[in-house]
């Protein structure tokens, strides 16, 4: 199964919540009372998005956390990465890496499509859209334009 961790789900929900009052800075415990979640979880959350260059922090009697661009210039795919780190189905997916099989798995270029298609999707959805009450509406066409498939599997079908 693939599964965003717990704190990319926070950081999702913490940054829609931000993004529903944008020009207002928020602090840890007001977002933790309005999310509902723990302060020190929204304070490790909150440092996390900072340091990526999402979130600014601000100093003083009214400071606390804004948003470092527009909501609709943060993508899904900036918010997972700030958390999770690149995106990618495997190792090889995102970066050239030190796999043993590298050079016989046959199935690299494969899950590299497989994860641009992904990063492609993730990029198209921005944090204006995730902080809606509506539901998403994805692109009806999604970046993957064709898959055919390899004949050896079409013809054990038949």
């Amino acid at each position: 199964m693939l599964k965003l961790s717990k704190m990319t789900d926070y950081a999702a929900v913490i940054m829609a919540q931000i993004a529903r009052d944008p020009e207002q800075a928020h602090t840890a415990s007001e977002l933790a009372a309005r999310v509902n979640l723990p302060q020190p979880t929204v304070g490790k959350t909150l440092k996390m998005l900072s340091r990526s260059g999402l979130l600014e922090s601000r100093r003083g009697s009214h400071g606390g956390y804004v948003l470092s661009r527009s909501p609709a210039e943060i993508t899904a795919s900036d918010i997972i990465a700030a958390i999770e780190g690149p995106i990618g189905m495997t190792e090889c997916s995102h970066a050239d890496g030190d796999c043993e099989l590298q050079n016989t798995c046959g199935v690299a270029d494969n899950w590299q499509r497989v994860s641009q298609a992904i990063r492609t999707l993730l990029d198209c959805v921005t944090l204006a859209h995730l902080a809606q009450s509506n539901p998403l509406k994805l692109p009806v066409q999604l970046p993957i334009q064709s898959v055919t498939l390899p004949s050896t599997v079409a013809s054990r079908e038949h």
